[in-house]
């Protein structure tokens, strides 16, 4: 640039003529392009910013490479928090369970792993960021078991003797073959039916010490609990009355349990039971005899009677009284 073109450009008379030429159509084009970028970053600024917790599924096709059935456990975190950005109105209308969050465990042997989990933003919005980016877990082979089903029925009154079936009576469970190992029974939730009734019960798969396992899937997941009785029978508990001890013997402890049976029969005969009789087997020492109950033609028992006895030797005097008769309300 010449001395000349440099005095021009200082000088403001000059800068004020050019800046004055066709003013009107540069001030129309400023404001045609301030309009332009207003328009095209509205979305962006309307835009938020949203915090969802977002449940993480598995994805798992090794199986479909010939390689067996698998499953996941122990997945730490099983939820993440998902950030996205979009229309408020659009934010609004989602929820935690309409994200999709995978991690996929395809081809990672089994054991414990940690893998990066991939969120896929819904239409309309944009994810910004996922916190944690990786979950741990456990791969560990799907195990089937079939286990009979428990039936569990609320305790029924004393004066009657329901009868129960429960279907299906077998249930499978399945779940990783660490977890699956640990259930040794699967019951039913507890009811409680009106004779002729009916109900669908939730099962439960438990381990040895009667805790449900956590982890498992059974198959199916209720069953149908029928009480088959039509209503309550005649029932009534009387006491055990045993045999006295033979010549040269005599009781010292005594202990039956239980000190009274339950026996079903019709309401005529019931009314002239009091006691049923019992004979155990006698001989020197202390142990545990089952008692055969005597029970009149017509009855039946609904419990079994077993005694504790300690039995000695009588003196073999004149003087000496019979030994009293061993019944089962006299516990020393």
């Amino acid at each position: 640039m010449t001395r000349t073109g440099l005095r021009r450009l200082t000088d403001p008379r000059y800068l004020g003529r050019r800046l004055g030429h066709n003013l009107p159509a540069k001030l129309l084009a400023l404001a045609v392009s301030l309009t332009l970028w207003f328009v095209s970053t509205t979305d962006r600024r309307a835009n938020v910013e949203q915090g969802f917790d977002v449940p993480v599924t598995v994805s798992d096709t090794t199986g479909e490479r010939g390689t067996g059935t698998r499953a996941v456990r122990d997945l730490t975190p099983s939820t993440i928090r998902v950030f996205l950005s979009g229309r408020p109105e659009r934010l609004r209308e989602l929820r935690g369970d309409a994200i999709e969050a995978v991690v996929d465990v395809t081809g990672v042997p089994e054991g414990s792993f940690t893998r990066p989990v991939t969120v896929q933003a819904p239409t309309g919005t944009t994810l910004e960021r996922q916190t944690p980016e990786r979950v741990q877990g456990f791969v560990d082979t799907l195990v089937t078991r079939t286990l009979p089903v428990t039936l569990s029925v609320a305790a029924p009154p004393e004066t009657s003797v329901p009868r129960y079936s429960v279907s299906p009576a077998e249930a499978t469970v399945s779940g990783p073959g660490r977890v699956a190992a640990t259930v040794r029974r699967v019951v039913n939730s507890p009811v409680s039916l009106a004779p002729g009734e009916e109900r669908e019960a939730p099962l439960v798969a438990l381990d040895a010490a009667g805790q449900p396992v956590e982890g498992v899937t059974t198959a199916p997941a209720t069953v149908t609990v029928r009480r088959l009785d039509t209503g309550e029978l005649p029932i009534k508990a009387v006491r055990v009355v045993l045999n006295d001890p033979p010549p040269g013997l005599r009781v010292t402890a005594l202990s039956v349990q239980p000190a009274s049976v339950r026996l079903v029969a019709a309401p005529e005969l019931l009314a002239l039971l009091r006691e049923v009789p019992g004979t155990v087997p006698y001989r020197e020492g202390t142990y545990t005899a089952p008692v055969t109950l005597r029970v009149p033609a017509g009855a039946q028992a609904l419990e079994e009677v077993s005694v504790r006895l300690t039995v000695e030797a009588a003196p073999r005097s004149p003087a000496s009284p019979p030994a009293p008769a061993a019944e089962a309300d006299r516990t020393p």
